[in-house]
């Protein structure tokens, strides 16, 4: 479960090669948002940790500021809410679509002409006057 926290700050900071306080600092900024526990522990999950190695590839491989990490990781997550929005959409399509096939095959009748007679044809007569 990649959202489940399990890190101690000391022990996150390790995993992904930070200080401590850099991971404080980042918290500070928004840029990460570590879960507490009763005692007010930080506690970094899998995600965090992910989140916290892309921005230090930001930092240091594309040399971005934090006021342009920050740019890109509200960027990504909107995009990961649209993407989100958009597959759940698609799903609800599909089932309509489904629906209508389900709505068309009870209606259909499949045609045998072995066993089909035509109906003797009436004459059809106006109300109107000609």
């Amino acid at each position: 479960m990649p959202d489940r926290p399990l890190y101690t700050i000391s022990v996150a900071a390790e995993l992904v090669g930070m200080h401590p306080q850099t991971l404080r600092i980042y918290e500070q900024r928004g840029l990460v948002r570590p879960s507490r526990t009763a005692g007010n522990t930080r506690l970094y999950s899998e995600t965090d940790l992910e989140r916290l190695k892309l921005i230090q590839r930001l930092t240091t491989e594309l040399g971005l500021n934090l006021a342009g990490v920050e740019v890109v990781l509200d960027l990504e997550d909107k995009l990961r809410k649209m993407q989100a929005r958009m597959h759940r959409l698609e799903r609800e399509m599909r089932d309509q679509v489904e629906q209508v096939h389900k709505q068309y095959r009870r209606d259909l009748v499949p045609y045998d002409p072995t066993q089909t007679r035509l109906p003797t044809p009436t004459r059809w007569t106006s109300t109107s006057s000609r």
